[in-house]
């Protein structure tokens, strides 16, 4: 796992592009501690930072040029099948001096060309290919966006040309970057927590698609952006062809693809581990990577929390011994989660709030020192139906008989009805009060966007703000034949997973310089996923289905039975104690005209109404919060 950044800029020497290169890459330190390259030629430049997990010798170094010297690559991720394809490429006559699957990569596209090699890859990546001959730029971005990565066009005329990072903060090195913020950004950062791709915070960046590649050539006005591989497919095939069994038959037919996927992320010339909460995904992972690990000892680490509210440990000591597995506890306290709140917009260099961050971070920054590489369970949720929030369609099923008239009145009364009443009702009283607006959605589209959403019309809360389209609004995204579950599923897997859940899981893991992967992101069990119809992942209304039945198969199965437990801050009480002087700081009427990006009275309004009991709303609290203190860091700031 690496840093990977780039110029292209006609006209311009080696000399004067490389420092700049050097500068995007040095920003991005974390992501590679292992090594620093640039490369540069007239008009162009390369910059990497380097996490070294396949090949620690030299010869995995980058940029890394092509056997011929057409090709010079920076590249983030790994090939998972690489060692096929360099078996195959072997024999049609390729000689590799090394052992990494960055050479690989460059064989393959020598071999095949970047459009036909692309679709070979089974893996997570980023990168951006210099073609020397026709002098054009490739950027490619793996299929379910596990791995980031942003361009943006500087200059005019001749002497426009395109940059791009895995983060933004290496396009901010860039003296003449704009960095004008964009508030329709802002808007849907406001209703989701995170930024949809393709857009980033400033309204000069854009964030590559999952499955896009990208063709830049010296001169071009723009790019041509275009997709290699299509979620929106993948899920019309997988309702065109739906798998015909149920649960049994599914985790049968599952099985052999999670464990080429397990095995395969096991691959590293580091040590590997695994992240055990002692839930289905991450135990399931385990089981898998104990059976292909045979005699090998399996590492599991487990975060550990003083406070017996949000400890797993115990729990995950138990599925550990009943795996066969080495198990370490990571200790972290609440003081720990504190420290660290007011850095994060550090390592998530655009506005974003998941409150689970933080911890995430936490436990990839332990883990550190005892192995680079980590498997996970992401994704598993998202293909399989896990989310407590999918019975929400049959909710909806119900109030939708009801007439929109009677439930538009209903809505109204429920919010006019004062916080301090609601609340007397306890946790279904704040759920009413913060739902009730769903109460008035016109379909099932408007009622999930409703239900994901931390405010109904964040356009109002934002100054000059308006909201574009995304996934959860574009009718090309009502699949014909979907039934709601998969429907949101595909939802789903369009904008949470990569937008929120991985650029988590990438952030936090790189802010801590380890490497995270995860045995559901495989496209193929993706690809498998999509054609299971809701009998075949829930029943009795607990969705995993095919996991559970094979994840029996290695322990009994009230070791995994139990509520799905949450992996995230106390922000409801915290905002009102240990983090008030924080929060006051930001959300002061002075800090909030300062930035100018939300409207001041309605925020105060919201905070003052926390510190007096109604806690209502603090999901929307802490986007405020996150954004404020990134507009601290990135803009407000002299030195940044």
């Amino acid at each position: 796992m690496c840093g990977v950044a780039g110029i292209v800029s006609a006209g311009r020497p080696a000399g004067e592009l490389e420092p700049l290169a050097r500068a995007m890459a040095r920003s991005m330190a974390r992501r590679g501690p292992d090594g620093e390259g640039v490369w540069g030629a007239p008009g162009v430049a390369l910059g990497h930072r380097r996490l070294a997990i396949l090949d620690l010798s030299p010869a995995g170094a980058q940029p890394m040029h092509s056997a011929s010297g057409r090709y010079v690559i920076s590249f983030n991720g790994e090939i998972f099948n690489f060692l096929e394809l360099r078996q195959e490429l072997t024999g049609l006559g390729h000689v590799f001096r090394g052992g990494s699957d960055t050479e690989v990569l460059l064989a393959a596209v020598e071999q095949w060309g970047v459009e036909r090699a692309v679709e070979r890859f089974v893996g997570m990546f980023a990168f951006g290919l210099w073609d020397r001959t026709e002098k054009t730029l490739w950027l490619c971005r793996d299929r379910l966006g596990v791995k980031p990565l942003h361009y943006a066009m500087l200059g005019s005329g001749a002497g426009r040309g395109l940059v791009f990072a895995s983060e933004l903060k290496a396009l901010r090195t860039l003296p003449d970057f704009d960095t004008a913020i964009d508030r329709e950004a802002v808007t849907l950062f406001m209703r989701h927590n995170y930024i949809p791709a393709p857009r980033t915070i400033y309204r000069a960046a854009r964030k590559l698609p999952p499955g896009f590649l990208a063709r830049f050539a010296q001169g071009d006005a723009e790019p041509a952006v275009v997709p290699y591989w299509s979620l929106r497919e993948v899920w019309r095939k997988g309702l065109a062809n739906p798998f015909p069994g149920g649960p049994g038959e599914a985790a049968e037919a599952l099985l052999p693809l999670l464990r080429d996927a397990t095995r395969r992320r096991m691959i590293a010339d580091v040590p590997v581990g695994v992240l055990l909460s002692g839930g289905i995904d991450s135990s399931l992972t385990a089981a898998l990577m104990r059976e292909a690990a045979g005699d090998a000892p399996v590492r599991a680490f487990t975060v550990g929390f003083a406070e017996s509210a949000y400890d797993e440990s115990a729990h995950a000591g138990a599925v550990a011994r009943a795996l066969g597995l080495s198990h370490t506890v990571l200790p972290v306290s609440a003081a720990d989660l504190l420290a660290l709140v007011p850095s994060l917009p550090e390592m998530w260099d655009e506005p974003f709030a998941d409150a689970s961050q933080a911890p995430t971070h936490l436990v990839f920054k332990r883990l550190a020192g005892e192995v680079a590489v980590a498997l996970t369970g992401d994704g598993a949720d998202e293909c399989f139906a896990g989310y407590a929030r999918y019975g929400w369609a049959g909710q909806f099923a119900r109030v939708e008989r009801l007439p929109l008239a009677l439930r538009r009145l209903a809505a109204g009364l429920c919010g006019r009805t004062p916080g301090v009443c609601l609340d007397l009702l306890g946790p279904r009283g704040k759920k009413l009060r913060w739902r009730a607006g769903l109460l008035a959605s016109p379909d099932f589209q408007a009622f999930y966007r409703g239900l994901v959403s931390h405010i109904q019309d964040p356009a109002a809360l934002v100054a000059g703000g308006r909201e574009p389209g995304t996934p959860l609004t574009d009718p090309a995204w009502l699949l014909d034949g979907a039934d709601r579950l998969r429907q949101m599923q595909a939802w789903d897997m369009a904008s949470y997973l990569p937008d929120d859940i991985l650029v988590k899981a990438d952030r936090a893991s790189m802010g801590a310089s380890v490497e995270a992967r995860s045995p559901f992101l495989d496209h193929r069990v993706v690809e498998f996923a999509a054609s299971l119809p809701p009998g075949a992942t829930v029943r009795d209304g607990k969705g995993k289905q095919p996991l559970r039945r094979l994840l029996s198969r290695w322990m009994p199965e009230s070791l995994f039975t139990r509520p799905k437990a949450g992996f995230t801050l106390p922000v409801e009480a915290w905002l009102g104690r240990e983090l008030r002087h924080w929060g006051e700081s930001l959300l002061s009427r002075s800090a909030l005209e300062r930035a100018g990006l939300l409207d001041a009275a309605a925020v105060r309004a919201l905070w003052d109404a926390h510190l007096a009991g109604d806690t209502s709303r603090h999901s929307l609290l802490w986007n405020a919060l996150m954004l404020q203190a990134w507009f601290e860091r990135w803009i407000g700031r002299s030195d940044s």
